[in-house]
């Protein structure tokens, strides 16, 4: 098949959260078997990558920039929704699966031009949809926890297939020194507040806060300001490789204040035998399951001490949490080869709905051209420092 995963948020490596590190393992898998693979996304107009798009752009006249720095066909727009069109008059697709990021203007758009669409539900934003779901009529779904999909349950009447959030386990796993509590992402709506309290209440434990999403020149400012009077505070810079974090991790620690749709972080973590402190609340429950401990949201600082002490402090019990912590990322939900096969028959099935599938010459080798769409000469290479985790 010849499969298109768009999403308006930027991508790799001017945008890397937990929807793009999924999305690139998916692509890379579904190339792994056979089909014919390419991203659409938004585009910001930071690094290198923004440099050479943004110059793409204005001499082409196009919508969308093109590179192949990930491995596979990459098209960037500042509004990808426009450049729908422009992108299957190159290549038809034979189905779209669309992620986070105003789904619906682009689910809207590939439809009037006859491509099946399949929505993967990562966050349980509504507003983050760009439009109203009913407005695309039936559209099959995938999930990222059964939280989600309840939610969506609930809201829009779906039955969403659950996935979680795809991983390649080696490039998490790890020997750990279990010497830091790990905080990732030190943003309030991530819980900044509450790992600073705790930092402030155990002088005598070191935590490591994880740069992640782009902060403003004065947010960061204000929190550099802040780890400077917590001696047991360090704040590391964004990695392309989480093992150079976990190596040193004995906890992590997920105090989110939003309702996180799963927790991906926990899920890295429990790959090296980490146990996860979490809040809870929305999808963390089902990420951490047995590998670690939640805390009730009203259970203020003290109960957020006394989860970590407990930990901390008891060898017996932290050494149980480990192996619960490793048993758990085994899990067959989170199989690489049965989620993909799951991601795959979702798509394919979309797929075979539509009727004129065959007469877009659909290739089961995944072989075809990506002629006619402008490509920048940004591929491989290390990231610009410039472009942020997030």
């Amino acid at each position: 098949m010849k499969i298109v995963l768009g999403s308006a948020h930027p991508y790799l490596p001017q945008l890397t959260g937990g929807a793009q590190i999924s999305t690139h393992e998916i692509a890379k898998a579904l190339a792994q078997r056979g089909h014919k693979v390419r991203v659409l996304a938004g585009l910001s107009g930071i690094g290198r990558t923004g440099l050479r798009s943004r110059v793409m752009l204005k001499l082409t006249g196009r919508k969308l920039a093109s590179d192949a720095r990930c491995g596979y066909p990459t098209h960037r727009g500042w509004f990808p929704s426009e450049g729908v069109g422009e992108l299957t008059a190159a290549d038809m697709p034979d189905v779209v699966l669309l992620q986070s990021g105003r789904q619906v203007p682009m689910a809207l758009r590939f439809q009037e031009l006859g491509v099946p669409v399949v929505l993967y539900l990562r966050n349980v934003e509504f507003g983050d949809l760009g439009g109203d779901l009913h407005s695309l009529g039936p559209v099959p779904t995938i999930a990222n926890s059964d939280f989600t999909a309840n939610r969506y349950r609930e809201v829009y009447g779906l039955d969403p297939v659950v996935v979680h959030p795809t991983f390649t386990p080696g490039q998490y796993r790890t020997r750990t020194e279990r010497s830091t509590v790990t905080f990732v992402n030190p943003r309030r709506e991530k819980g900044v507040e509450t790992a600073l309290a705790m930092a402030a209440a155990c002088p005598d434990i070191p935590f490591e806060f994880v740069e992640a999403w782009t902060m403003q020149k004065d947010e960061r400012r204000a929190l550099v300001s802040r780890i400077a009077a917590l001696p047991n505070v360090t704040l590391r810079g964004r990695t392309d490789d989480m093992r150079t974090i976990y190596r040193r991790s004995r906890v992590v620690l997920v105090p989110s204040k939003w309702e996180e749709a799963f927790g991906r972080v926990a899920a890295e973590a429990h790959i090296s035998g980490i146990p996860v402190i979490g809040a809870r609340r929305g999808g963390l429950p089902e990420a951490i399951g047995p590998g670690g401990m939640l805390v009730d949201p009203a259970a203020g600082i003290d109960g957020w001490v006394a989860a970590l002490r407990s930990i901390w402090d008891e060898p017996a019990r932290y050494e149980a949490l480990c192996n619960a912590a490793e048993a758990y990322a085994d899990r067959s939900a989170l199989d690489p080869e049965k989620q993909m096969t799951a991601i795959e028959q979702v798509l394919l099935k979309a797929a075979g709905q539509n009727p004129s599938a065959k007469s877009r010459g659909r290739s089961p080798n995944g072989h075809g051209a990506h002629a006619d769409l402008p490509r920048s000469t940004a591929c491989g290479g290390k990231p610009d420092s410039r472009e942020v985790r997030g």
